[in-house]
Parts: C-alpha cells; sequence; structure tokens
C-alpha cells in the first residue's frame, strides 16, 4: 500500500497570496497592526509558527486568547481573500488526484503548515477537498517535523499495525522543510518545483524524486503502481 501525504500550498495550490493576504489584513483589523514584515519566511511552515513570529515582531502578546482571535480573524478573512485573488490549481494536480483516489491500494492525506480549517476552506474553494480523508495540520505545531510525526499517528489509526508496517509512506511538497519532514519519519519524498524554491534548492536537500512540475501526469503516478 502507499500513503501518499501531500502538502497544500506550491504543490496542489496557487491561492495568489490569499493566505498572507488575509493575515495582514487581519492584523490591520484585530490588533491594529500595520508595517512591512520582514524577515519571517512562510514557506514551508506552520501557520502556528508564522504567528508566533508575528505576535514577537509586533510585540503582541503571546496568550491562548490572541491565539484565537488571531485564527478566528484569520479565517473569517481567507474565504473572502481566496475569491479575490487570481489563483488556481496548480498542472497535472486535478488528474494525479484523479487517478490515485480511485486506485484501492492508495491512501490519500494531507501534511500541511495551514490551520486545519485554513486548509479545507483553501481545498474547498478550489473543488478538492473530497480527495482527502484524513491529515496533520500547523494549528499546534512550530515545528514543521512534529506535524509529520502527528501525521504517522493518523496512520495508525486509520490501517491496521501488519497494513502500517508493510505501507510506503510518501511526502509530496515544493519545500526543504517538506523533505526535512519527510525523513523525520522515515518516509519516502517527491519535491516539486512549483513553489518559491526553485529546482537546484530542493536538489541540494536530496529528495527521493524531483520534479519541476506535475503537468505530465504519468511519471508521478508510475510511482504508485499496485503490488499485485
Amino acid at each position: 500500500m502507499h500513503i501518499c501525504l501531500f502538502d497544500i500550498d506550491g504543490t496542489l495550490l496557487d491561492t495568489g497570496g490569499a493566505g498572507q493576504r488575509s493575515i495582514l489584513h487581519m492584523l490591520e483589523e484585530e490588533f491594529q497592526v500595520s508595517a512591512p514584515v520582514e524577515g519571517i519566511p512562510t514557506a514551508g511552515r506552520t501557520d502556528h509558527a508564522i504567528m508566533v513570529d508575528l505576535f514577537e515582531y509586533f510585540d503582541i502578546p503571546n496568550t491562548s486568547q490572541n491565539r484565537k482571535r488571531f485564527e478566528r480573524a484569520y479565517l473569517d478573512l481567507l474565504a473572502e481573500k481566496l475569491k479575490e485573488q487570481k489563483g488556481h490549481v496548480l498542472p497535472g494536480i486535478k488528474s494525479i488526484l484523479e487517478s490515485l483516489s480511485e486506485r484501492a491500494h492508495v491512501d490519500l492525506g494531507l501534511l500541511t503548515g495551514n490551520f486545519e480549517h485554513g486548509a479545507r476552506k483553501k481545498l474547498k474553494h478550489y473543488d478538492l477537498n473530497h480527495f482527502f480523508d484524513f491529515g496533520a495540520y500547523g494549528d499546534h505545531h512550530s515545528d514543521r517535523n512534529d506535524v509529520a510525526h502527528e501525521a504517522l499517528k493518523q496512520i495508525q489509526k486509520r490501517h491496521a499495525p501488519e497494513l502500517v508496517e508493510a505501507a510506503t509512506v510518501w511526502v509530496i511538497g515544493d519545500t526543504p522543510s517538506d523533505i526535512h519532514c519527510a525523513r523525520a519519519i522515515e518516509a519516502n519524498v517527491i519535491a516539486v518545483a512549483t513553489g518559491v524554491y526553485p529546482l537546484e534548492d530542493l536538489r541540494k536537500c536530496e529528495p527521493d524524486y524531483l520534479f519541476a512540475h506535475f503537468e505530465e501526469s504519468e511519471p508521478l503516478l508510475s510511482l504508485f503502481q499496485s503490488p499485485h
């Protein structure tokens, strides 16, 4: 069995910056702070880690109440920004997910830094949500490796131990963080240069397979053949 854990932003979707615009707009509306945010990377990181960095940057107390305010206000704006921004499903993704979802020996999940509700909003907007029954998200963890370990727990809950032991787990993503977190759970990793990281940067991280894009779906699909 193959268990495929997909990242979202830069791997499945380009939202046209809807997430970042939602965060900046939300900071103005909810916390009354506005400034050019420099030195806070977002690609490959969890929403929790980005939130903590922003609190520090703007000197906002990192309290449970503020974290709830941040997430609620961000999610309220996200649906609106998804409609405003000209995003799209990345080339080849729809046909890849359709093909894999029809294979009984493949289980599709998410391994993403997005808040869970944010991830689902993005996937619903682009009509991809129904492909994914389970996932691990960036609600509580700053370290992407911890999200990967959470994904492993989800897999162990879904499948019998002997099936999990015999399964091949794959992480599919577009950043060095996706590659590193796959290694943290001893998963195979497929990197694709459809996000902000160029091919050469990803190659240095030594993924098992590296693609410039998924426009031709067959090379990727051929990795998930039935064992019979």
